[in-house]
């Protein structure tokens, strides 16, 4: 997959591209649905299957006071992305001048002028242009008068619920990260540098691994059953996301404990995947009653990931029985 982060970096025109446009946060099931479309799209058509995102979200610039948090870091959207088997993923940086396009400028210098579209694949939702001026109906009649279709993807549900990136961040806001990976279609995951914290659960309690500060959108304050990768491997953990008041007033952090890990790492990069949460962060009248919750989180949790292994165990023996 070929990014792009400038439209001048394209030295010619696409021919009979197929095109969705989105910000793709999460890249979650409705998502992947529609990159797949677009892809088996673009090689009905012989074109090229393109992606258009945006980076900063446009509420970052148009409403910086109620731009939400993200689900994906923009490094983790394009590896996703790459994943669904694009040609081309434009990363257009989002700014004033390409924010007062209207409808018609950006179906022009960008859809027309640029990419040559066949067929622009959108949600129901889809609006673009200057204040979100353009609509479906917008969107078509442009199709119309510049040459190519519009095909609109439907709604996608998940359990009766209905798959977006916003209902996906309320769910991880109060902390059903269950949920929220089936929408996803995995995980929901945290990632950025380990840093060194105060030390007080290496003194006090148990030790462990502390994420830097990330943009993402964190999970309730809570203790959830994780899995923590370091160097490419994935170790079970707990972890807790809160404001350890057990031992005063601190930041927010997110701290993981690896269950089959045993050694020192002060540096490097970590991903939390969320699968489960526990319970609430709850203050401790002192450390030792603190280690001794954790010991009982650490019991359910191996109890958990017991079990998840013996699910996996039964789906694979279902899928190679001849």
């Amino acid at each position: 997959m070929q990014v792009v982060r400038d439209l001048l970096e394209l030295r010619e025109t696409l021919h009979a591209s197929a095109v969705t446009i989105g910000n793709f946060d999460g890249v979650h099931l409705a998502h992947r649905a529609l990159l797949e479309r677009v892809v088996r799209s673009a090689r009905e058509t012989g074109g090229k299957a393109t992606v258009i995102t945006f980076d900063p979200h446009p509420a970052r610039i148009l409403a910086p006071e109620r731009a939400p948090k993200t689900l994906t870091t923009l490094q983790a959207k394009i590896a996703l992305i790459e994943k669904e088997h694009a040609d081309f993923l434009f990363v257009l940086r989002f700014c004033e001048e390409l924010a007062r396009l209207s409808p018609a400028e950006f179906v022009q210098r960008i859809l027309v002028e640029k990419l040559g579209t066949a067929v622009v694949h959108v949600g129901s939702n889809f609006r673009f242009g200057h204040r979100r001026a353009g609509d479906i109906q917008t969107l078509l009649e442009l199709g119309k008068q510049s040459g190519f279709r519009v095909e609109i993807f439907p709604t996608l549900r998940v359990r009766g619920q209905q798959v977006s990136s916003s209902r996906i961040r309320q769910l991880v806001k109060k902390g059903q990260v269950q949920v929220a990976g089936r929408m996803l279609g995995r995980p929901f995951a945290l990632a950025g540098p380990i840093v060194t914290g105060e030390g007080l659960g290496r003194k006090q309690t148990v030790p462990t691994l502390n994420l830097g500060p990330v943009e993402q959108q964190l999970p309730k304050d809570g203790v959830y059953i994780t899995r923590t990768r370091l160097r490419g491997k994935l170790h079970p953990s707990v972890t807790n996301v809160g404001q350890k008041p057990t031992f005063g007033t601190h930041p927010v952090t997110v701290e993981s404990y690896l269950l089959d890990f045993s050694g020192k790492v002060e540096s490097g990069a970590m991903e939390v995947e969320f699968l489960y949460r526990l319970r609430d962060e709850i203050k401790f009248p002192n450390p030792e009653a603190l280690k001794k919750q954790i010991q009982t989180d650490v019991r359910r949790s191996l109890k958990f990931f017991r079990l998840l292994k013996m699910l996996e165990g039964r789906r694979f023996h279902t899928s190679t029985r001849v």
